[in-house]
């Protein structure tokens, strides 16, 4: 079994390393003027483009690192300019099953929305796999603003969080604060990066992080870095302009293959703040016309 992991080890470098050694320096707008004892790109080029550690590519060339996650051999299979083809033989030789080819789904599953329809006391919304906003409660539209307010193509939670130029995306109508915004920046490149080797065909996850690395200088340091975060609970404080501020926890689950994003605000049970949470929501619910019988 040993001698069987290590073949596969030195295999997996030696593709990574010739595909390495083909790509042209100059076509990648590298300086070409000084020597290079590198045929192609540079361990530490590919491992800035790939957004990975020099010593990870490293390992994985001399056959010592064996099982790179799929958001890595995703990454690989970018900055390498692999083919369809062969990134697909990357992912098999790393032991992993392919990518399909399937855009990124805006469907909920019917056995979910039954779950959401019965967290009416509760704020929640759902994001694609790229953070697209494509459905929230009342309960959220009360407590941040409704979102049907702002255009869909402005419903992204990543364009929000890292904004490009005079970009006005809002998720929320009012201020929202967050306790640790760091952690919650790393989670959300990090979903992107996930999403990448999931859905590497499509095009609306591939412009938005074109847009966001060109235009927003954190990303571009946080996807340049390679850095891997999870969600973790987080606090929030909501500038409500009618019940003032609301601290809410932030709890983010994740269904399955799909990568859909259910984002659950709460508040402390008999606290002040689940007090203010349910008048936010009583006015909100006050505000709408009746309906016409």
């Amino acid at each position: 079994m040993e001698d069987m992991v290590t073949k596969e080890g030195v295999g997996l470098g030696a593709t990574i390393r010739a595909w390495r050694d083909r790509l042209s320096p100059s076509s990648e707008g590298l300086p070409s003027g000084r020597p290079r004892r590198a045929t192609g790109l540079r361990r530490e080029e590919l491992a800035e483009r790939a957004g990975v550690s020099v010593d990870y590519v490293v390992r994985l060339e001399q056959g010592r690192a064996t099982a790179p996650s799929a958001q890595v051999v995703a990454s690989l299979s970018y900055a390498l300019q692999l083919t369809s083809t062969e990134r697909d033989h990357l992912y098999r030789m790393a032991g992993l099953a392919p990518p399909n080819g399937d855009p990124i789904p805006d469907r909920i599953p019917p056995g979910v929305h039954r779950v959401l329809n019965r967290l009416g006391d509760v704020a929640v919304a759902v994001f694609a796999a790229d953070w697209q906003m494509i459905w929230w409660n009342p309960g959220w539209a009360a407590l941040l603003g409704d979102p049907s307010n702002s255009p869909p193509e402005r419903r992204n939670f990543a364009r929000e969080r890292f904004p490009v130029g005079s970009d006005d995306v809002r998720i929320a109508s009012w201020p929202v604060l967050a306790q640790n915004s760091d952690c919650s920046d790393l989670a959300i490149v990090s979903d992107l990066r996930r999403a990448t080797g999931h859905f590497p065909h499509d095009a609306r996850l591939a412009e938005l992080i074109r847009v966001l690395t060109e235009g927003n200088r954190t990303f571009a340091r946080l996807w340049a870095s390679g850095t891997v975060a999870a969600h973790r609970e987080d606090r929030k404080t909501v500038e409500h302009p009618t019940v003032g501020l609301v601290e809410v926890d932030c709890d983010v689950l994740t269904d399955g293959d799909s990568d859909l994003k259910i984002v659950i605000l709460t508040a402390s049970p008999g606290s002040a703040d689940e007090d203010k949470l349910r008048l936010a929501m009583a006015a909100d619910a006050d505000s709408k016309p009746s309906p016409v019988h």
